[in-house]
């Protein structure tokens, strides 16, 4: 393939695309989130992640696991969570077979926001979804994300 190959040209308008539709759907659930929550989206999915762990083996994450799942890197995952601990939201505390590891748990707080802002995001995800589908550019990228049947990549 060349640079004007037309493959090349369809995949990079496909690209476009798909990142135009996570930009405007993004700052939706930002706006959302922010002004009713106090919440930014990496908050909110730092929330969210660490919600779903469990004790016991394999239940903990570690730092590059979570930064992984919130697309971050772990030096702006660690600020993320120092945020977070300040406002009482989480707590981090040594692993009690490894006294190097390091653990982050939502706290009562925490799950409580959570749960306040899980219907908030909801919803602004749909009316983002909603608005996209009208553009006939990112209504097959609409289509495409409505079928996905998947879970959260944690690992």
């Amino acid at each position: 393939m060349t640079a004007t190959d037309p493959a090349l040209t369809a995949l990079s308008q496909g690209w476009c695309a798909l990142s135009l539709l996570h930009g405007r759907i993004e700052a939706h659930i930002e706006r959302a989130l922010q002004s009713r929550h106090d919440l930014s989206v990496r908050e909110y999915s730092l929330l969210d992640v660490l919600s779903r762990q469990h004790d016991g083996e394999g239940g903990h994450l570690q730092m590059k696991q979570v930064a992984d799942a919130v697309v971050l890197s772990q030096s702006a995952t660690t600020r993320l969570v120092t945020r977070l601990e300040d406002r009482g939201l989480l707590e981090r505390y040594l692993c009690p077979t490894d006294r190097r590891g390091i653990y982050t748990n939502v706290t009562e707080a925490g799950l409580r926001l959570l749960g306040e802002a899980r219907p908030t995001n909801d919803a602004a995800l749909r009316e983002a979804l909603d608005a996209a589908a009208r553009n006939p550019e990112l209504a097959p990228l609409v289509r495409a994300v409505e079928t996905l049947k998947t879970t959260p990549a944690t690992a």
